[in-house]
Parts: structure tokens; C-alpha cells; sequence
């Protein structure tokens, strides 16, 4: 028998490697697979198992990993601080970090673990004490900035960060409000000028920040009736700190434009999605 040349013993190993490689990502898409049904059936621990063995056999598909910080995601419980649900969190923010860190190139992998991440930020901020949020919702805010990067064009990234603005602002305006004995309704500017100073020192970039991004989010989707909610709301509160008592009313009207942009919105929406419904009932004509 002819003996193998070392050059033709190193081909055969690359070429024995390679089939191997290839074994190996077939069993990890079939784990993908299995976790996928178990996650759709509500059995995540077993999602757990499956998509771990294919994050091993695979470690250069970045959806095992997505799929595996997903499956502890979504046991995390915001708020609850057993150290079951702390561990969910902890490891669902390692395989979303691993993502980023091994797939810089991959968008729609960048895309999942940087909006997943800036939503656990974003949901722990509201479990968390008033003097605690703020630097969640900094984390959130940190998520919500890399994803514009990758993504340009992501509205709900444009949201988020209007939402958090408007989450930073809201409480003061509501203390200023019970300091200066206003009911919520009554219309302001504040009377105080150091009040108004004060917060438009501390909020007033925070403010305009936010009102730009929900504009940005306007810009890629005209219909994004959650954006011009929350710009009512950014505009409304805004209008508290004018020094000009005249064009409180005017801002008003502006916000209220704004709100019910947004319900006429949704209630075409609705009728839009109703009528595409009906249209799976036609009439047979011959």
C-alpha cells in the first residue's frame, strides 16, 4: 500500500475536519430547532439545554447564543430578587454580551442583543426606586445609542430614547408641581422663575434630546401613533418651564395635535387591518 505524503496527511486532516465542522453545524441546527419548539411551548428550562448544546457545537452561530439569552430572558422576573432570578438576568445579559463581543459584523445579530439588553435595562429601571432608576435608564439609554449606530433606521430605538427622557423629566415635574400646590390638570408655567431655571438647568437637553428622537422615529414610520403619544407628553411637560405665559397655551395645542394624531392613527390602523381581514372572505364568481 502506498504510503500518504505528509502533504497529503495534512489535507486529509483539514478535509476530516471540515465534514466534522459541517456534522457538528447540522446537530446544532437541529438543537436550534428543538429549543426553538420548546421555547414555543413554554418549556424553557428544556429551550435551555437544547440551545446551549448548540451554542457548543456551533460557536460561530450567533442565534444559539440569541436564542439562549432569549430563553433566560424571558424566566427574569424585573423587580424579584431571589438569586434564581438574578442568576436568569446575569445570564441572559452574558450570551447577549458574548454576541456583541464575537459578531461585531453581524446586524441582525448586533440588532436582537443590543435592543434585548436595552430592554432589561429598561424594565429593571421600573422596579427600582426613584433614586435608583436614573442610572438604569442610562444603561438603557447606552443600549438604545449603539443600536442607532448599527441600525440608523430603527425607529424603536429612536422611541426608547424619547420614552427615557420623558421618564428622567417626569418625576421632578410632578414634585415641582406638589411643591408649588398644583393639581395635575392645571395649566401652567410654573410662577417660580427659579423653579423654572432650576429644572430647565438640570432638563432642558434631556428635553430637547427627547423631543428629537421621537421626531427621528416620526421620520422613518409617519404612523408611529406610541412616538406622537409620547411627544405630547415631552411637549406638554416642556411647556411648564416657559418664561413666556403666552405660549403655554400655544404648546398645549401643539401636544394636543399630537395626541390626537395619535388616536386617529390607531383607529386607522385598526380599521386598515380589520378591512385586510375581511378580504380572506370573497365571493366565488364563475
Amino acid at each position: 500500500m502506498r504510503k500518504l505524503s505528509t502533504k497529503g496527511a495534512a489535507l486529509l486532516v483539514a478535509v476530516l475536519a471540515l465534514a466534522g465542522a459541517g456534522c457538528d453545524k447540522l446537530k446544532s441546527r437541529d438543537h436550534i430547532n428543538k429549543g426553538a419548539s420548546a421555547f414555543k411551548n413554554a418549556k424553557y428550562a428544556d429551550a435551555v439545554e437544547e440551545f446551549k448544546q448548540a451554542a457548543a457545537l456551533d460557536p460561530s452561530n450567533p442565534n444559539a447564543r440569541l436564542y439562549l439569552g432569549a430563553s433566560y430572558m424571558v424566566q427574569w422576573i424585573p423587580g424579584a430578587e431571589s438569586p434564581e432570578n438574578l442568576e436568569f438576568a446575569a445570564k441572559a445579559r452574558e450570551q447577549f454580551q458574548e454576541v456583541i463581543d464575537k459578531d461585531a459584523n453581524d446586524k441582525a445579530a448586533l440588532t436582537t442583543a443590543y435592543s434585548s439588553l436595552g430592554s432589561m435595562a429598561y424594565n429593571q429601571a421600573q422596579s427600582l426606586p426613584q433614586d435608583q432608576k436614573l442610572a438604569k435608564f442610562e444603561e438603557a439609554a447606552k443600549w438604545n445609542a449603539e443600536l442607532i449606530k448599527v441600525d440608523p433606521n430603527n425607529k424603536d430605538a429612536y422611541y426608547f430614547l424619547g420614552v427615557i427622557a420623558y421618564q428622567k423629566f417626569h418625576p421632578a415635574d410632578m414634585l415641582a408641581r406638589v411643591n408649588a400646590h398644583m393639581k395635575p390638570e392645571e395649566p401652567g408655567p410654573f410662577k417660580d422663575k427659579k423653579v423654572r431655571d432650576e429644572l430647565r438647568g438640570q432638563y432642558a437637553t434631556i428635553l430637547d434630546d427627547g423631543i428629537a428622537n421621537l421626531n427621528k422615529a416620526l421620520e422613518v414610520d409617519k404612523e408611529y401613533e406610541d412616538a406622537m403619544a409620547y411627544l405630547n407628553l415631552l411637549i406638554r411637560e416642556k411647556a411648564d418651564l416657559l418664561d413666556d405665559k403666552d405660549e403655554y397655551p400655544k404648546q398645549i395645542e401643539v401636544a394636543d395635535g399630537w395626541l390626537q394624531k395619535a388616536l386617529d392613527t390607531r383607529k386607522a390602523k385598526t380599521a386598515r387591518a380589520a378591512a385586510k381581514g375581511n378580504q380572506g372572505i370573497v365571493q366565488d364568481s364563475q
